[in-house]
C-alpha cells in the first residue's frame, strides 16, 4: 500500500452548539447478536460457551493478572466465581457484553461491552474491555472494537460514541487516540474502585467525525496493509491523529 493512500483530510473543529437535532436519533437499542469480521468474531456472552476460554485467557495465561489492574473487578478467586460474574454479564441489558475470538485460534480471548446506552439521545459507550495477553496488539483486537464501533454508529445510528478509562491507565488512553477518539477531559475523584481513587479520562467520536475515521479503519484492516510477516505498513494511530491535525 503506497504512501499516497494516506489521508490528507481533516476533521472539522468541535464547536459548542444549540442547533436543532434533525433528524432525531432512531432510538434503537443494541441487540444480543454476533458481530463478524475478517479477523475477529464477537458473540453475546453465554457462560456455557465462553467460560472456559475466557477464564483461561484472563487467569491462566502468562501476565494475565495485569488484565485486571484498572478494572473494578477481577482477577477472580476461581472459575466458579468467574462463572458467577459471567452469569451477571449475560443477564445484563446495559452493559451488553460480548466475548471476543480471534478467528485463527477459534478461542475466546477477551471481552468488551456496549454500555451507558442512551437510545433517545443517541449516546453509547464501549467499555469493560479486557483482552487476554494472546489477543493484545493483534489485528483481531482492533477489528473487534471496530466492529462494535460500526454497529453503534452505522447500524444503530448513534450520534456520540464514548470511551472512558482510569486516567492513570496510559495504555487505554493511547488506545483511545489510536482508534480515533478525541480527548474531552478528566473527572477528578470520580469513583473508588477496589478502595482506590479513580480519576476518569473521557474520549468520544461524534457522528459527523465517524465517516473519515471509519475510512481509516478500512485502510488499516486491508490485508494489503500488512507484509508477509504481519507487520503494518501504515499505522492506524498515525492516520487518525492526522485527521485531528496532531
Amino acid at each position: 500500500m503506497s504512501q499516497q493512500n494516506k489521508t490528507t483530510k481533516r476533521l472539522p473543529p468541535r464547536e459548542l452548539s444549540g442547533a436543532p437535532v434533525d433528524p432525531l436519533p432512531p432510538a434503537i437499542r443494541p441487540s444480543r447478536s454476533p458481530l463478524d469480521g475478517r479477523y475477529a468474531r464477537l458473540e453475546p456472552i453465554d457462560p456455557r460457551v465462553h467460560a472456559n476460554d475466557l477464564f483461561s485467557a484472563g487467569h491462566e495465561a502468562a501476565d494475565s493478572d495485569d488484565v485486571w489492574t484498572y478494572l473494578p473487578y477481577g482477577p477472580f478467586a476461581g472459575k466458579n466465581a468467574f462463572i458467577d460474574w459471567l452469569r451477571d454479564c449475560a443477564a445484563s441489558a446495559d452493559p451488553v457484553f460480548f466475548a471476543i475470538a480471534e478467528r485463527e485460534q477459534s478461542r475466546f480471548l477477551g471481552m468488551a461491552s456496549l454500555m451507558d446506552i442512551q437510545p433517545k439521545v443517541g449516546g453509547i459507550e464501549i467499555g469493560h474491555i479486557w483482552l487476554g495477553p494472546e489477543l493484545q496488539r493483534t489485528r483481531a483486537a482492533t477489528e473487534a472494537l471496530y466492529l462494535m464501533m460500526t454497529y453503534a454508529m452505522d447500524d444503530l445510528g448513534y450520534r456520540r460514541l464514548q470511551w472512558k478509562c482510569n486516567a492513570l491507565n496510559q495504555p487505554s488512553r493511547e488506545a483511545a487516540l489510536r482508534l480515533g477518539f478525541a480527548f474531552e477531559g478528566v473527572l477528578y475523584q470520580h469513583q473508588i474502585p477496589k478502595g482506590h481513587n479513580r480519576d476518569t479520562a473521557y474520549y468520544s467520536i461524534l457522528d459527523y467525525e465517524w465517516p473519515l475515521i471509519h475510512e481509516n479503519f478500512r485502510t488499516w484492516l486491508d490485508p494489503e496493509n500488512f507484509d508477509d510477516a504481519g507487520r503494518q505498513k501504515i499505522s492506524l494511530g498515525d492516520l487518525n491523529r492526522a485527521l485531528r491535525g496532531d
